[in-house]
């Protein structure tokens, strides 16, 4: 399924720019939750928190409670950057032996694995992991925030008390996943309607049609009220461990009790006259790295041109090989829907967020807690099937992820960048880091520069680039040319943060019908 734009039609965003703090999400009101901490003197850690939470109400296919991912901050006061780590891991009670292939070929998701049967690393609650992202919230606010904890999740859970909005991409998103969602009885009754996705009205009406969240305003009040540890240590992870085990899967209360996010260094390095922060470890963090190292002795030239972009291909192929080779992921379907779901925030002190966070797939495991509401992850679907490899499946191994939320620093600009999109957010997050501090682009021209994506066999390239640079990238691997889309994303989803002395501005991907940036002063407007 794909919304094709006539040739002629140019889609643009408008990149705010201020003294004020901006948050850049995938989902407006999202931003307008993170943005208007801001303006009540939060800091950038509080906006984070309720941006999260209210992006995992909204959008709630790519993200949630259930989920994990990582973050990159910046510590203005102490001119230091941070990485925290709040991954999925899977369960210990997990057994190999459970996933037994098929022999029927790949496997019918993300990654081209083998085949295991009735997809039980992919769908149901057997491909559920012990989720993080809550505790990594819980421990970034716990060491950085300013404002009570419980007032930052009022805004989730409001939104959830009114149920999500089914608009036309909304109905088009759950459309996608209507078969999957049917498997289980607790997601169907969250998504569809009498087992069809559902529909909005008319052509000239939009009808105020919205989700049933309630259960899921119940849980977030208990987090609210208890703190982020009540979903591993108290009566509400209790009774998601529950819900998952009476669907056959292996998550249980002492994963959770044992789970801790982590902060690390970064994995900081130089690239001519830039000081990157990437997060380590299993993430694409390293392979971020690798990419631009092979970029370093390459004359980019004054602008993005022929010469440039073939660099940039051969060093993300280049970086992504070992990648494979040495970190064990195997690849990602080209043609799978976009996942995941990435912001950034920068207050007015310089504070910075980048926080990229997943269910994993679209809907994650398909599978919903019915005791908290919660759509639940798949990320035992990041773990080879096949024993004896770098990443194969076993039990209280950490996921290897593909998220990469970076912070750059050159001269007196900073930025945070992040995108989701699975394989493609690496490509995404470099390319925007190298038209920023090679070519010195602003956010707008950044984010609105066409770009390419090499993380399949075939390189995929935006119609809208030049013939001379569409043909320099012929000369090296087969090229493929295709326009920005809705819906799926043809590359990854980015969304960003700058600040250059004290001006702050934000932008998110272009084609993103929901995503915007928003800054505090722009609250006071509504």
């Amino acid at each position: 399924m794909s919304l094709n734009l006539s040739r002629s039609m140019q889609i643009r965003k408008t990149v705010i720019e201020t003294e004020h703090g901006v948050v850049a999400a995938q989902h407006r009101l999202a931003a307008v939750a993170g943005a208007e901490v801001l303006a009540a003197g939060g800091d950038a850690v509080d906006a984070a928190v309720a941006t999260s939470f209210v992006i995992g109400v909204l959008e709630p296919w790519m993200s949630g409670p259930a989920g994990g991912g990582a973050t990159m901050l910046w510590r203005a006061d102490k001119g230091r950057a941070l990485a925290l780590n709040h991954g999925m891991r899977a369960p210990a009670a997990l057994d190999p032996a459970d996933y037994p292939l098929s022999g029927q070929g790949a496997a019918s998701d993300l990654f081209p694995w083998e085949h295991v049967v009735d997809d039980r690393n992919v769908q149901g609650a057997t491909a559920i992991a012990v989720p993080g992202v809550v505790d990594g919230l819980g421990q970034a606010h716990a060491r950085f925030g300013r404002m009570p904890w419980a007032e930052l999740l009022s805004p989730a859970i409001d939104h959830a008390k009114r149920g999500m909005l089914v608009d036309w991409f909304a109905s088009l998103v759950i459309a996608s996943c209507t078969r999957q969602l049917a498997d289980d009885s607790d997601a169907a009754a969250l998504f569809l309607e009498d087992g069809q996705w559902p529909m909005i009205s008319g052509w000239t009406a939009l009808a105020d049609k919205r989700l049933d969240q309630s259960r899921m305003a119940d849980s977030l009040d208990q987090i609210a009220r208890h703190g982020a540890r009540t979903l591993y240590d108290g009566d509400l992870g209790a009774a998601m461990a529950a819900d998952v085990q009476a669907k056959g899967g292996s998550l249980s209360v002492d994963d959770l009790r044992a789970y801790r996010a982590e902060f690390h260094d970064p994995l900081a390095f130089d690239y001519r006259d830039v000081r990157f922060h990437v997060v380590p470890g299993l993430t694409a963090g390293p392979t971020f790295r690798d990419a631009f190292a092979g970029l370093e002795t390459v004359s980019m030239g004054d602008a993005p041109g022929p010469d440039s972009y073939a660099a940039m291909a051969d060093a993300l192929k280049t970086a992504y090989a070992r990648r494979l080779e040495g970190m064990g992921d195997t690849g990602e379907s080209p043609q799978a829907p976009g996942c995941t779901t990435h912001f950034s925030v920068v207050d007015r002190q310089g504070n910075m967020v980048a926080q990229t966070q997943t269910l994993l797939s679209i809907f994650g495991s398909r599978v919903v807690s019915p005791s908290t509401g919660f759509l639940m992850n798949n990320g035992i679907m990041w773990f080879d099937p096949v024993q004896g490899r770098p990443n194969s499946l076993g039990p209280g191994k950490r996921c290897l992820m593909n998220v990469c939320p970076v912070i750059g620093e050159q001269g007196d600009r900073r930025f945070a960048f992040g995108a989701s999109g699975g394989r493609k957010i690496l490509g995404a997050v470099a390319q925007l880091s190298s038209f920023v501090t090679d070519f010195g682009m602003d956010l707008d021209r950044a984010f609105h520069q066409p770009r390419i994506d090499v993380s399949g066999d075939t390189l995929i390239a935006d119609d809208s680039l030049s013939t001379d640079v569409l043909d320099r990238l012929r000369q090296n691997q087969p090229v493929a040319e295709t326009r920005r889309t809705i819906f799926p994303y043809a590359f990854a989803c980015p969304a960003g943060v700058m600040r250059r002395g004290n001006r702050n501005s934000g932008c998110t991907e272009i084609m993103s019908p929901w995503g915007d940036a928003i800054s505090e002063d722009m609250t006071k407007e509504r």
